[in-house]
């Protein structure tokens, strides 16, 4: 009974918590469809009274929302792509590759990750406004083509393969590149895309640095134009906000419903091995 009782407690607390989680979801899809008036009057009601698509149509009618849609996936795209890249590199040569100093290095490596955006952000802006990058949606995505994290979860997830397959493959004077597309890439790919898609969402949600280095409408993303619809008392434009905040969130949305299982799995396994 009292093994019973612990479960049902347990899985109590998981309900409150999810309800919890999935509040502001249903709170800003619900109030999309609302009208300014009926927001206010019925802000937590989740169906509403008398349901519209204006709000929507204001977003397309008045924002170049394809646009700036798309400068967000260029940026999220191109940074995914860069770093999972680098991320494979680096966790290769990590693993693979004897050399002087690589404890100290990874070490060293890893301990940005604890190194306040705060600090990078200055010098980061001041080298994209030398460069005449400022105002492009490149000059988001430049200093943000390499990640820490990415190292470390590929390392994990490579250190799982076993090493006398690789010395095999060496011994038969296959090159480093070809083992890691042949053999490395295709054991460690559940890994690939979910950190694939940790990056890439990150990077549609980003909000800090983008708002610093774009200026023009055009070249905004959806955070940014988000934004646009919130005042500093609450939002003017409250119901436009949340079509706008609705919009933002599907495709990331729809991307971690997919892969969730792989990313679940990818940091569970990074706990393995240290």
């Amino acid at each position: 009974m009292k093994t019973k009782d612990r479960q049902i407690g347990w899985h109590l607390f998981l309900v409150v918590v999810v309800f919890l989680l999935l509040m502001p979801i249903v709170f800003a899809i619900s109030n999309s469809f609302k009208t300014m008036q009926e927001a206010f009057n019925t802000v937590f009601q989740v169906i509403p009274l008398h349901p519209t698509l204006e709000n929507y149509r204001h977003v397309f009618d008045k924002l170049p929302f394809v646009k700036i849609t798309l400068n967000t996936f260029l940026i999220a795209s191109t940074v995914t792509i860069f770093k999972t890249i680098t991320g494979l590199l680096a966790a290769y040569a990590f693993v693979y590759f004897r050399f002087k100093g690589k404890g100290f290095l990874y070490f060293i490596m890893l301990s940005t990750l604890f190194i306040p955006f705060t600090v990078t952000m200055i010098p980061n802006y001041l080298l994209i406004s030398k460069i005449g990058l400022r105002d492009r949606i490149w000059g988001v995505a430049l200093p943000q083509l390499a990640d820490v994290l990415g190292i470390f979860l590929l390392r994990q997830a490579m250190r799982g393969i076993p090493l006398a397959l690789i010395e095999a493959a060496r011994m038969e004077n296959i090159r480093h590149m070809k083992i890691m597309r042949d053999i490395v890439i295709p054991l460690v790919r559940p890994s690939i895309i979910s950190t694939g898609i940790i990056f890439f969402i990150n990077s549609w949600n980003e909000y800090v640095w983008p708002v610093l280095i774009l200026k023009s409408k055009e070249n905004y993303t959806l955070s940014l134009a988000l934004q646009m619809y919130i005042s500093a008392e609450g939002g003017t434009e409250f119901t436009i906000a949340m079509a706008v905040s609705v919009l933002t969130m599907l495709i990331p949305l729809v991307l971690y419903i997919i892969f969730q299982r792989y990313i679940v799995n990818t940091f569970a396994a990074s706990g393995l091995k240290g």
